[in-house]
């Protein structure tokens, strides 16, 4: 492309609503625009970086016999009423009726979809495994859209679903797609974790389950890590302990005043107490079977509750902190909430890192006070029991190793799904037997959108994007210095080669200064910047070679320039 007659433009300033690296970046280099809260147009080179990072997903799903669909955006409520999602996906799902009158939804993903086909045309265990994939607009009403493209309510995902006769076919299907995605994320050239992960609402809690991390220090998740035994999981599915809590043994139980300290840091520092001698009370409210059902977590005064396991272990579709009106029609008074009291309505549960016969300072469910020496399992009122509740964090073990905490960004996830939706929706296919069962369901998702802002999140510098080589928007970006009809026949001879050769070409034949040249350069960020200088070749008969990536600057004779810029981009992944 000519930058010429080019649609492109630059930002001087930064937008301030951008918070983030990618979103800075992206918008200043003129790559997409903000329409609204969540909603992003895609410029032109975004685009192309979008659409080789499709081709790349593309490729490696052939290679393992996935076959591309194209399913609906809108899809009507039926299908999701039949697999009990309709209600259950809650606020995320953007409803709307028809002038029909029929109920639909902007789609936030396609399980019910695919099922719905799946039963239409397949029938028999001849025609399995099969896996079908499509590249397609997502929507989730987030309730605060934020860091660009990283949590947009708009975005593009590739999502895929297998079908299978019994386990060992998931099985083996499952590793074939663990490996295309290992191999998708090496190509597309990002520094990416994998990940054992939470299965969630899509695959029921307890699945087979793996996330695909991207190492960024804006990342949303945080990964347990052990690097010298290759261990890595999403910190909401990791099982991590504690060493070395100091302890307080059991006394008499004593209620003392705690004016305006509501706080586990409030109390214990206002009487001189360790935080691990405290604990903390939270209420949650579960949605389970469609009821509300109260539960009060117990966990050390510096611990924070990982809400997944508990979504999980109470097996509830939806999970919130109680509300002030909940909390009064419960008996408890908030900031001075404990186990002790002897109010109804609510079980408790005491996260596993707590020594049930030591002894702890909690609320004593009266304004302004709370109680010492509480030993939970002889203090404890209501009903309780134990479950690992903590969300891991630095410094904690798994086994007799430490653990090291790591930022990343999901953009890939796997799971196995089973018969969550071929169940609910009544799929049969006939076996070998002749004998109607139900398949079981892989699901497989990759952020399409979401790996272009974490490619720039995780290669950046305070110039510019640093695009890895097989997803940059072009290969390479020509300009000269130079005003002479040789100097120009000469820069319109090279882009003629390169274009020829396959390479795909910013020619920047605005004739800018090289100081503004340059600096546009950086900010697009393309793996390798050519410059034809008038004075310089004319005195040595060579072309200059920057490579964004290293810095790395070479000076080569025109017969050599299109050699060595190939094998440059090959070394930078450009053909993997």
């Amino acid at each position: 492309m000519r930058l010429s007659q080019g649609y492109w433009q630059t930002l001087k300033e930064t937008p301030s609503d951008a918070d983030v690296v990618s979103q800075q970046l992206m918008m200043r280099a003129g790559l997409m625009y903000k329409t609204g809260a969540g909603l992003y147009t895609y410029q032109p080179m975004a685009l192309r970086s979008l659409k080789r990072i499709e081709k790349i997903i593309r490729e490696e799903l052939d290679k393992i016999n996935c076959f591309e669909i194209f399913m609906p955006v809108v899809t009507p409520s039926e299908l999701w009423q039949e697999s009990g999602r309709w209600d259950g996906m809650g606020g995320q799902m953007l409803k709307a009726k028809d002038r029909a009158e029929r109920e639909v939804c902007i789609s936030p993903t396609n399980e019910e979809t695919v099922t719905d086909l799946f039963r239409r045309t397949v029938n028999s265990y001849k025609q399995l495994p099969v896996c079908l994939y499509q590249i397609n607009t997502k929507f989730r009403d987030e309730i605060r859209p934020r860091f660009g493209l990283l949590r947009a309510r708009e975005f593009t995902m590739k999502d895929g679903y297998s079908f299978h006769i019994d386990k060992a076919s998931l099985d083996k299907f499952y590793e074939e797609i663990y490996v295309a995605y290992e191999n998708i994320f090496r190509r597309l050239g990002l520094d990416f974790i994998t990940v054992e992960a939470d299965g969630g609402a899509m695959a029921g809690g307890g699945a087979k389950t793996h996330e695909f991390q991207v190492v960024a220090d804006n990342g949303e998740d945080y990964v347990v890590t052990i690097p010298k035994t290759g261990f890595a999981a999403n910190i909401e599915k990791a099982v991590t302990a504690r060493k070395n809590i100091p302890m307080a043994s059991a006394t008499e139980l004593t209620k003392f005043a705690t004016p305006n300290q509501k706080t586990c840091e409030e109390v214990c520092s206002a009487h001189g107490m360790p935080i691990t001698q405290s604990l903390k009370s939270i209420v949650m409210n579960a949605i389970i079977n469609g009821k509300d059902q109260f539960f009060m977590v117990m966990l050390l005064g510096d611990d924070t509750l990982n809400e997944v396991k508990f979504k999980n272990k109470v097996s509830a579709e939806h999970i919130r902190p109680a509300q002030q009106n909940e909390l009064d029609n419960l008996g408890l008074v908030k900031g001075f909430m404990g186990p002790s009291t002897e109010a109804q309505g609510f079980k408790v549960i005491y996260d596993e890192a707590i020594d049930m016969n030591a002894s702890y300072v909690v609320g004593a469910n009266e304004p302004d006070h709370h109680l010492k020496g509480f030993v939970p399992a002889r203090d404890t009122k209501p009903k309780h029991f134990r479950a690992d509740m903590r969300l891991a964090k630095e410094g904690d073990y798994i086994g007799d190793d430490q653990i090291i905490l790591k930022k990343g960004i999901e953009v890939g996830h796997i799971f196995q799904l089973g018969d969550k939706y071929t169940k609910s929706m009544k799929v049969t296919v006939l076996n070998e037997q002749g004998k109607a069962v139900t398949p079981l369901m892989g699901c497989y998702g990759i952020g399409v959108t979401r790996v272009l802002a974490s490619a720039v999140e995780q290669n950046n510098d305070k110039d510019g994007i640093i695009w890895p080589a097989s997803i940059s928007p072009y290969d390479v970006y020509l300009c000269f210095i130079g005003k002479t009809p040789e100097t120009k026949e000469l820069i319109e001879g090279i882009y003629t080669e390169f274009k020829n050769a396959g390479l795909d070409i910013l020619f920047d034949d605005r004739q800018l200064g090289p100081g503004q040249m340059f600096k546009d350069a950086d900010l697009i960020g393309l793996p390798v910047r050519v410059v034809l200088g008038e004075r310089d070749y004319l005195a040595t008969g060579e072309i200059e070679i920057k490579i964004r990536k290293t810095g790395e600057t070479l000076k080569v004779k025109k017969e050599e320039l299109l050699s060595t810029v190939k094998a440059k981009l090959q070394e930078l992944g450009k053909w993997l």
